[in-house]
């Protein structure tokens, strides 16, 4: 059973990685998909274009920047399993939201591509041996590894699951 190095999560992601850190690793993006999914599917299409507030992003958005992240720590981690030195930019999340054609797409497409997306991230992560979970690379100026990314990619997505529930579906 995988466990996070809770010392070396980045400051910016150790509150993604307490939503998991209790579980295996691929236990864990096995699990905050299966919640998230259920979650998800249960909404009814008009519900995609809903904001809590102003200027906040809509579930559709939300759902796109899962993906738009999923993508690329999940690149992070090939990159550093591969033993690849070369520091890694970070992105800026709010500049890609306007840019993810998120309301050409119905909630069902984009669920569909969250599945697609975790079953090949689960199978990138299958692939790694325990070494190359260990290997670590620098990424927004920050040393993270491979294993601490998968712990990342589920806690991210079981963080918004949690805003969904909070901020877009109490009301």
């Amino acid at each position: 059973m995988t466990k996070p190095d809770l010392q070396a999560v980045p400051a910016a992601f150790k509150h993604y990685v307490d939503n998991v850190k209790d579980q295996d690793m691929m236990e864990a993006l096995k699990d905050s998909n299966r919640e998230f999914l259920a979650l998800i599917k249960s909404l009814p299409e008009e519900k995609g274009t809903y904001a809590y507030a102003p200027g906040k992003w809509t579930i559709k958005e939300m759902l796109c920047h899962m993906q738009d992240a999923e993508r690329i720590f999940a690149y992070r981690a090939l990159r550093f399993a591969r033993n690849d030195s070369t520091a890694l930019p970070g992105f800026d999340e709010n500049a890609y939201a306007p840019e993810a054609n998120a309301h050409s797409r119905t909630l069902a497409q984009l669920v569909r591509e969250l599945e697609t997306l975790r079953q090949t991230t689960i199978d990138l992560f299958a692939a790694f041996t325990p070494d190359m979970l260990q290997r670590k690379g620098k990424a927004s100026d920050k040393e993270v590894s491979v294993l601490n990314l998968g712990y990342i990619i589920s806690g991210h997505e079981t963080h918004h699951r949690k805003v969904l529930i909070e901020r877009y579906l109490s009301k």
